[in-house]
């Protein structure tokens, strides 16, 4: 999927959330305490078995995920 190698899904972990190399680290955990100040060694520190690409990779991943496209329909814009 797109070169993020170190995220995964599983119906069977997390409910087949994105998670960080199939352990119960859910993507959207690393990305929330990054977006709210969380220093990325005190990360690492709290989650040892997590490594800084797999923090890097969390958030590109979670700006993957954002980009939205627009398509003009008849004179309106769609998201989409």
């Amino acid at each position: 999927m797109l070169g993020f190698d170190r995220i995964t899904f599983n119906p069977r972990i997390m409910t087949g959330q994105a998670c960080i190399r199939g352990m119960r680290i859910p993507v959207s955990l690393v990305v929330n305490l990054v977006a709210n100040g969380k220093p990325v060694e005190e990360i690492l520190e709290e989650y040892p078995a997590l490594e800084p690409e797999d923090i890097k990779q969390s958030l590109l991943y979670a700006s993957w995920l954002t980009k939205e496209k627009v398509y003009a329909i008849g004179g309106a814009a769609k998201i989409g």
